[in-house]
């Protein structure tokens, strides 16, 4: 087993009393002393920073922004060349049989694609730009930290430190500096709130999360919350929720796919999978991705079976406690008949057969700024 890679901000999550643990091959804090759930309730009532610094960052380049778009677009569903300067867009890279190879953030910068892609599949992915797309130049970033601001006192704590980040909407990127460090700064994130993710130089990267830190109401939040506020916001997990086995359309995603390439549209296709893709979305796919709402109190976690009376219908593939929600929620794939609102069906747990309801995602509204 390889040693476990740290990110720059390893040693402040020690002093604070983080719970470290190996998580795609990085040694991350999974929670601090208050636990998740109390974690997890303050990201939504004030702030939270999060360390995401073991994402990969990559850069994307070619003659023109143009010219980077269009090759991009040769990876994914989404319209990259309709994607406007100083905004960012979300992503999939898709295989052959139309299956997700993984999910990302794609902003354009104005000279250049600035990507985020997940941690545990970063070097594949960067493999998969470099080989694909060898009329650009694919530049992983590997002197940078990234964080999480996340929760309704977001805005007023990282403005606090850089004011004009108060102006941005929902998933504007901007390049911003503190005490002359470059930020690089988009409103986004993985937790249904409104919140930021921002860049920073690893060489500032403790003195600014300190500094975050000292914002009245800001905490610092583990990854286990991390995954709660997402469950609640019927956000993908890759490699749970979504794999090289779904397809776009299958996981409900195709509002990821922009008019412009799709059947009919200005750049119809061109990406892989685009047949099975592009069919899916006419003519409907065999399974859906749903939220599910288990009946009594024990959650419902991945890899549950469904069944709508002695028929297996579907997977669990995240299941938890929601602690905004005060109940166990899940969210699985069954089939299409079996997808509508208000379905009642059963689980497997423990050998009996426990019922479930399918419901609509997300489970909470997002309070996203638009």
């Amino acid at each position: 087993m390889s040693e476990l890679k740290r990110t720059p901000l390893y040693d402040l999550h020690v002093s604070l009393g983080a719970k470290m643990v190996p998580f795609a091959g990085y040694d991350m804090p999974v929670q601090y002393a208050p636990g998740v759930m109390k974690e997890h309730i303050h990201t939504r009532t004030a702030a939270g920073v999060f360390d995401v610094s073991h994402m990969g960052q990559v850069r994307v380049e070619a003659g023109s922004i143009e010219a980077a778009a269009t090759a991009l677009e040769r990876l994914v569903p989404a319209s990259i060349l309709g994607l406007a300067e100083g905004r960012q867009r979300y992503g999939l890279f898709t295989n052959d049989a139309g299956g997700i190879l993984d999910d990302l953030m794609i902003a354009n910068r104005g000279d250049h694609l600035f990507l985020v892609v997940n941690a545990a599949m970063k070097d594949q992915d960067i493999r998969h730009l470099q080989t694909n797309l060898t009329d650009c130049k694919i530049t992983p970033i590997t002197d940078r930290a990234l964080l999480a601001l996340q929760g309704p006192g977001a805005e007023t704590a990282l403005a606090a430190l850089v004011p004009a980040a108060g102006k941005m909407r929902f998933m504007d990127v901007a390049v911003l500096s503190w005490h002359g460090a470059e930020l690089w700064v988009s409103r986004s994130g993985y937790s249904g709130e409104d919140g930021f993710e921002i860049s920073v130089p690893e060489t500032e990267a403790v003195t600014f999360a300190n500094a975050l830190l000292d914002q009245p109401d800001v905490e610092p939040i583990g990854l286990g919350a991390r995954d709660s506020l997402r469950l609640e916001a019927g956000l993908c997990l890759y490699g749970s929720d979504i794999d090289t086995t779904t397809s776009p359309i299958e996981a409900g995603l195709e509002w990821a796919i922009q008019k412009a390439r799709r059947t009919s549209g200005a750049r119809e296709g061109g990406f892989p999978g685009a047949t099975r893709i592009l069919d899916e979305m006419e003519n409907g796919a065999a399974r859906r991705r749903v939220g599910l709402l288990p009946e009594g109190r024990a959650p419902m976690r991945a890899g549950t079976e469904i069944f709508n009376g002695d028929t297996h219908v579907g997977t669990v593939t995240s299941g938890g406690f929601g602690p905004s929600l005060e109940c166990p929620i899940s969210m699985g794939y069954v089939t299409s008949d079996c997808a509508t609102l208000g379905t009642n069906l059963e689980a497997e747990v423990r050998g009996k057969r426990m019922p479930l309801m399918v419901t609509g995602l997300p489970f909470r509204p997002s309070t996203y700024k638009r």
